[in-house]
Formats: structure tokens, sequence, C-alpha cells
């Protein structure tokens, strides 16, 4: 990925709120290069992970029948992604736009790093 995006997951992990799933893991490793893998492969072994329940397969399922009924089509990963996040109150943190019309569908809503790619809490009220 790009710089900016490496400072900004840099800072999520220094304070401990990231996570991934499996849909996470295979999307990353999945089209990781040869000589990534390795290192991509440590650096899942540190981050805590969270399975993905029943309950979030059907959420999942629901966001893709509200996508579908507004025109959107998505990538399957993004909806379990979405409401795996969602279902824990947790922000997303995707480059991905496909994550901005999930959070207007009901999915997991987006985090946004602060400047200079700093940690940013989530807004109070």
């Amino acid at each position: 990925g790009d710089l900016a995006t490496k400072v900004a997951l840099r800072a999520l992990l220094d304070e401990y709120e990231a996570a991934w799933c499996s849909p996470v893991k295979l999307e990353v490793l999945g089209g990781a290069r040869r000589e990534e893998r390795r290192a991509l492969e440590t650096f899942f072994a540190c981050i805590p992970y969270v399975e993905v329940r029943e309950a979030e397969w059907d959420a999942a399922k629901a966001l893709a029948w509200r996508a579908r009924d507004s025109g959107s089509t998505l990538p399957w990963n993004d909806f379990l992604i979405s409401a795996t996040a969602a279902a824990r109150g947790w922000r997303v943190y995707a480059r991905d736009a496909h994550y901005e019309t999930l959070a207007g569908l009901g999915g997991a809503q987006i985090y946004r790093p602060g400047y200079g790619g700093s940690y940013q809490a989530e807004a109070e009220g």
C-alpha cells in the first residue's frame, strides 16, 4: 500500500485498535507478492482475530440485498467485513470506496485517520 495507509495502519496498531477476520486475511494475503508473504503472515499473527459469527453472515446477506436493491454490486467479502465490524460497533479502515456505500446501507462506519495518519478516536455523541 501507499505510505499514508501504512502510517495510519501503524497508528491503529500502536493504539491496539486493529483486528482482523478471515476475509481480511484472504484479501491481503491472497494478493500479496511472494516476497511479502512471510512478513505479512508474521504481521497477522500479532493482530487480534475475530471469528465471523452466523449472525454476521446473515447481516452481510442483508447488506448485499440492500446494495443490490439500490443498484450496487459489490464484492461479497466487503459485505462480510463490514457486517462483522458493524456487529461489534467498530469502524472499518479501508481505502476502497465500497465501504462508503456499505456504511450508507447500515454497514460499519468508516475510520478516518487524523493529521499525518495519526490515530483518530471516534467522535463523541
